[in-house]
C-alpha cells in the first residue's frame, strides 16, 4: 500500500539554522531516505520550497494566489512516498524519520479521492 509521509514544519524555522545546522539537518534526511531506499519501500523523495501558489477554479473563473502565505503557520517540507506493508509500518518508519524531531510527519494512505 502506498503512503505519504508529509514534513510539516514551521514557516521560517529553515531560515532560523545556521550553514552547519541546515547541512545537518538535511544530511540525517539524506541517510534516512537511504535508509528507507535500502529497504525497499522507497518510491520517491521529494524537499519543498515555500515559494507556493493556490489555483482556484470556480463558475469558470480561475483565481491564482502567489505564496508565501500570511496566515499560514506551517508549510509542507517535503515528503517521502512509500510502498508499506500497512499503516503500523509506515508509522513505524514516520516515527524513525529524522525530522520529526523538529517537524510533524502526518502519515497518510493515498487511496480514491471518493472514499
Amino acid at each position: 500500500m502506498p503512503y505519504l509521509l508529509l514534513i510539516v514544519e514551521p514557516i521560517g524555522q529553515r531560515e532560523s539554522r545556521n550553514d552547519a545546522q541546515g547541512r545537518a539537518a538535511y544530511d540525517s534526511m539524506l541517510a534516512y531516505a537511504g535508509g528507507l531506499q535500502a529497504q525497499g519501500v522507497l518510491l520517491g523523495t521529494q524537499s519543498l520550497t515555500s515559494q507556493a501558489a493556490r489555483v482556484q477554479a470556480r463558475n469558470g473563473q480561475t483565481q491564482v494566489v502567489d505564496g508565501p502565505f500570511a496566515e499560514a503557520k506551517e508549510m509542507i517540507g517535503g515528503f517521502f512516498l512509500l510502498n508499506c506493508t500497512n499503516r503500523q509500518e509506515a508509522i513505524a518508519l514516520a516515527e524513525q524519520c529524522p525530522a520529526a524531531q523538529w517537524a510533524t510527519v502526518e502519515v497518510r494512505e493515498l487511496g480514491p479521492c471518493f472514499l
